[in-house]
């Protein structure tokens, strides 16, 4: 997801940007770049995973009643690299050209699919974690696959054209500008789930289950929240390449109000239906009672949810790379990762899960801040 980011996040901005200048022929280069860097890392990520396979298991705190599961499931999900790379990179760069509903579509077409296959592979043919990770990879597959047919059967304006796939133009370092930031934020992410499921380890796996269950339910609202930023930010990038800074603004505004309205409704119906939600995953009444806990406790910073992704893809948008890289490793990172370790030491296990309420209000006031210094020197500038 990191390494998609990069290209996703990153080449969204650039085209978006080249649009707004009407420079089409850089923005097509831009696309190819994306295409052909996700082939080809994704084999080697791919291969990365395979080779140091029991060392990554260790990292994440695989312990010795799910090591086997981790594994099947890792070996499996690990041959999905390069198919989750494309679709996860052209989900992002089909917006930056307007095709907003195509770019749902690919990403509808591989959930579904990987729903479906696992209450097939589950449930009727009873193939467990070999089941769930082989749902994982067709999902996967078939969201590349729509990707690729799109652009393959000429319906862009863009091009995966292996030819128009270049190092010149500055093309590389304008997609790693932006993308490597928030590629960042997603892999601290990674980094700090591994350090909270180690840390909480510690309290047993019950423990660890029922946090996992925790970041899902909070996910309902983080996702929307995080579509909508990156929903409105190919208009934002349009709007910094045509220097149209009023309309910008007034993007911006209604942004920020849905965002919150949609933060706040959605926090209520998780806090409500916890209990609920938390059945659908977990039988154990010990694993249960700290998802709920937990859970209600993660809820407690969702109506900032939205506020702050707009921020953050606001700022990719305008193509401010230092500010993006601050406010991605931040939230993750920089704020996150030290608070587990100071609230666990004062608070015990509910220390751990207030880590992310405590560092998401932090790194907003952050974003807030470079946000308002970003777009009054982008303004004057133009």
């Amino acid at each position: 997801m990191a390494v998609g980011t990069i290209f996703g996040i990153g080449g969204t901005s650039v085209i978006s940007r080249a649009f707004g200048e009407g420079r089409k022929d850089y923005a097509g280069k831009v696309c190819a770049f994306c295409m052909w860097s996700c082939i080809i890392i994704g084999v080697a990520v791919s291969a990365g995973f395979l080779l140091f396979m029991d060392p990554i298991l260790k990292l994440i705190g695989a312990s010795e009643d799910t090591w086997e599961f981790t594994e099947t499931y890792l070996t499996i999900v690990s041959f999905s690299g390069t198919f989750a790379l494309i679709s996860g990179c052209f989900s992002n760069i089909l917006r930056a050209e307007g095709q907003a509903a195509k770019a749902m579509k690919g990403q509808l077409i591989g959930n579904l699919l990987n729903i479906c296959l696992d209450a097939l592979f589950i449930m009727v043919l009873h193939w467990e974690i070999t089941g769930c990770a082989l749902a994982t990879l067709f999902g996967e597959l078939a969201g590349a696959a729509y990707y690729l047919y799109y652009y393959l059967t000429g319906k862009s304006s863009l091009s995966v054209n292996i030819c128009d796939f270049t190092f010149r133009d500055k093309v590389p370092g304008s997609v790693f500008a932006i993308g490597v930031p928030a590629a960042l934020g997603s892999l601290l992410m990674s980094v700090s789930q591994i350090v909270m499921n180690s840390r909480m380890s510690s309290y047993g796996d019950l423990a660890v289950a029922g946090v996992g269950v925790a970041m899902k339910i909070v996910m309902i609202t983080g996702m929307i929240s995080m579509g909508i930023g990156q929903g409105v930010q190919p208009l934002l990038g349009y709007c910094t390449g045509a220097g149209v800074w009023d309309r910008f603004r007034q993007y911006m505004k209604f942004t920020f109000t849905f965002a919150t309205v949609l933060g706040v409704s959605l926090t209520i119906l998780c806090y409500i239906f916890t209990d609920q939600i938390v059945s659908i995953f977990l039988t154990d009444e010990g694993a249960s009672d700290f998802a709920v806990d937990f859970a209600r406790i993660l809820l407690s910073t969702g109506p900032v949810f939205g506020i702050f992704y707009v921020i953050t893809n606001a700022l990719q948008a305008m193509g401010a790379a230092v500010p993006s890289l601050i406010i991605n490793i931040s939230r993750q990172g920089l704020v996150y990762i030290p608070m587990l370790f100071i609230l666990d030491a004062a608070l015990g296990v509910t220390g751990l899960v207030w880590a992310q309420p405590a560092a998401g209000v932090i790194s907003l006031l952050i974003g807030i801040v470079m946000y308002s210094r970003v777009l009054n020197r982008s303004a004057r500038s133009n």
